[in-house]
């Protein structure tokens, strides 16, 4: 395993982390500060500053992006919807070669209406089967761009209204039916939020291998958990065993940035400086 102890060098932090704190040209700033080198905004925060000028803010800051957040939420109620979903990801693939993203990351979405709490349909298989063609469609015009998409699984707890992708098993199968020579445009984003409690977890890493394993997200799974989706933990806090799954990860291949994605009431409402420099010291101690 890579040694993280001396410094930040393989750190990439999600700008989700700080973002209920900062403006992404602050967390801009503030990462270049602690010499870290790598980010993953998210399109919104992207809008909001202007992508010219976030473009711009990186290459002079020397910060590359380990991922774009996010594509996806491929299925809709009707053909109106699932063609504004195709031109919505379209969109992001550009605003990702504009800014030079090492991937696109990918939500699936799941039961149209659901993230709404007024679900269109009960038929998961079909969101599954719009998933897979709205994948396709999206990775034609990624590779014209020269932008690999990532697909990210997510825990079944958010199948319904969120990915109804939910193992690395699935999104590998979608992988292989897509790009069976894999070319590097197509693959996965694990987070071990969503992964960890997988019993195939490690025989679907191996399988991934460094082709497919294009982004690799760290937190902590806390015990009680009081919200599932913004009670996430910092690392060490909770039960992941994450060296053992960064061992894994590095075993198949995997050599690319660690990134720290953080949606937490409870680290949203501390001063960012203290939020981020807590993401530097437990990346060097346990992660």
């Amino acid at each position: 395993m890579r040694d993280f102890s001396q410094g930040v060098e393989h750190l990439s932090i999600n700008t989700a982390t700080v973002r209920k704190q900062l403006t992404l040209p602050a967390i801009i700033e503030a990462c270049a500060r602690r010499g870290i080198r790598a980010i993953d905004p998210w399109r919104d925060q992207v809008a909001a500053a202007g992508i010219a000028a976030v473009a711009r803010q990186l290459k002079d800051a020397g910060i590359v992006l380990s991922g774009y957040c996010r594509g996806g939420f491929f299925p809709a109620a009707d053909a109106a919807g699932l063609a504004a979903a195709l031109e919505d990801n379209r969109r992001a693939v550009d605003e990702a070669k504009t800014l030079g993203t090492s991937c696109l990351v990918l939500v699936a979405g799941s039961l149209p209406g659901a993230l709404a709490g007024k679900p269109a349909s009960k038929d998961i298989g079909l969101a599954r089967s719009q998933v897979l063609d709205g994948i396709a469609a999206t990775l034609d015009y990624a590779r014209g761009a020269g932008v690999p998409l990532a697909i990210e699984p997510l825990h079944p707890m958010q199948a319904a209204d969120r990915a109804c992708i939910s193992t690395l098993e699935q999104a590998l199968d979608i992988c292989d039916a897509l790009d069976p020579g894999r070319t590097g445009a197509l693959g996965v984003a694990l987070d071990v939020y969503h992964t960890w409690w997988d019993p195939k977890l490690a025989a679907q890493i191996a399988r991934a291998g460094r082709e497919r394993l294009l982004a690799y997200h760290v937190c902590d799974w806390l015990v009680p958990t009081r919200d599932l989706l913004n009670d996430r933990g910092m690392m060490g806090d909770g039960i992941i065993e994450l060296r053992k799954i960064r061992a894994l990860v590095e075993a198949a291949g995997y050599a690319g940035p660690v990134e720290v994605e953080i949606f937490s009431d409870s680290w949203w409402a501390r001063p960012a400086d203290d939020v981020l420099d807590t993401c530097v010291a437990r990346y060097r101690t346990v992660v």
